[in-house]
């Protein structure tokens, strides 16, 4: 497929009052395959007495079992990540991520130690050393402070493109939507010991890192990697993987990858945020079918934006990208459902959707669950956490 010539479109920066982008069309009513994906979780090792975090790892990955999915170690020794297999279908899809927690939790639970779904420690422990690997070395030398104390863990979507100017593009598409996904996912309220004030402490604690935050607008994949080399050679970045944006192009391979969610409490929450990333994608490659390109939109609002999202998630207001003010943020929830409607259509997937939004609006965020029961004491909160990571619900 050619390069797209984005640069050569005509384009109009949205002003305050434009409304929100239209839905995409409806779906063609047949069901498709769907466009492949794959979901990485972190996940933190505790104590199942005191329950902080341990640096138990190396002895939980040893134990892991095999299963479609891998297990693999993570920036500190108290993370461990399952990754699905790539996959088309919900149906796939959920039973990798149900199986990668069950081995997990089984090897944690051979080690001494609880597997649990947060994205920062709830409570203080001791600092974790590295993992095992070379380059979290390496990045520990870099970054110093800025990660010794690192424990977040994010739920990591891969959802395959027709090259990597497509790539870029969809990134473009997606940044409006990045703080939504942010708001449904929130599920890092406290952090070592203390009420952050925030649902998402984790994208704070990210915001630290040079490249991190909603990714500037590219115009193709060439000017992305300029930008990403540019960093490098300033020093800024230890490789071209460790850009912290919260979505991104892969160096390699013709996928996004979108990191704006927490980790999940349960499967069904990532598997949520899975078929409404690949749905989003969907959307976007439809628009750039049809010539309509990304708008840039104004970065400040971006920030701000994502600000919110961390700081009030579904609870309190949000950004409204398109007219650059504030708005209650449920409102936007239905403008993400309309925008990926279609695509949800065609993949079979739009009533499973909307239940699971319907579900996560009744029992409310990750972040939301753990400040009802933190009333109770913040080890109740890990016991609950450690729970709810082996429920699909």
């Amino acid at each position: 497929m050619p390069r797209i010539p984005l640069r050569h479109r005509r384009h109009r920066d949205p002003r305050p009052g434009d409304p929100a982008p239209a839905p995409a069309q409806r779906g063609t009513g047949r069901l498709s395959p769907g466009r492949k994906l794959g979901v990485e979780e972190e996940f933190l090792l505790a104590d199942p007495v005191a329950w902080h975090t341990v640096p138990a790892a190396a002895d939980v990955l040893a134990r892991a079992e095999p299963y479609a999915g891998t297990c693999q170690p993570e920036l500190r020794a108290s993370q461990v990540e399952a990754a699905t297999a790539i996959r088309a279908t919900r149906t796939q899809l959920r039973a990798d991520l149900l199986a990668g927690r069950r081995v997990l939790g089984a090897a944690a639970e051979r080690a001494h130690a609880v597997l649990v779904a947060s994205g920062t420690p709830v409570l203080a422990g001791p600092e974790p050393p590295g993992g095992p690997d070379t380059r979290f070395a390496l990045i520990d030398g870099r970054y110093r402070a800025l990660v010794t104390g690192y424990q977040a863990c994010g739920c990591h979507i891969h959802c395959e493109v027709p090259d990597r100017d497509h790539a870029v593009a969809v990134v473009n598409h997606l940044r409006p939507w990045l703080p939504t996904l942010v708001a449904l996912s929130a599920n890092s309220p406290f952090a070592h010991g203390r009420d952050t004030g925030h649902v998402s402490w984790r994208i704070v604690e990210q915001s630290r890192f040079p490249a991190a935050g909603i990714p500037p607008w590219f115009g193709s994949f060439t000017e992305y990697r300029s930008e990403v080399d540019r960093l490098l050679a300033c020093g800024a970045l230890l490789d071209d993987r460790m850009t912290f944006w919260l979505a991104r192009p892969s160096p390699a391979l013709p996928t996004v990858e979108i990191r704006a969610a927490d980790t999940a409490t349960t499967a069904d929450e990532a598997l949520l945020q899975a078929l409404l990333t690949r749905a989003l994608v969907d959307a976007a490659l439809a628009d750039l079918a049809a010539g309509r390109e990304a708008p840039r939109g104004n970065e400040r609002v971006a920030a701000s934006a994502l600000w919110s999202a961390a700081r009030y998630g579904m609870a309190g207001p949000a950004v409204d990208p398109w007219r650059e003010c504030t708005r209650p943020a449920h409102e936007l929830v239905p403008l993400l459902l309309d925008r990926t409607a279609a695509a949800l259509e065609d993949t079979g997937d739009l009533t499973l959707v909307r239940d699971l939004l319907g579900r996560l609006a009744r029992r409310g965020t990750g972040a939301q669950r753990q400040r009802r029961i933190a009333v109770h004491g913040l080890r109740g909160v890990m016991r609950a956490l450690a729970a709810d990571v082996l429920s699909p619900l």
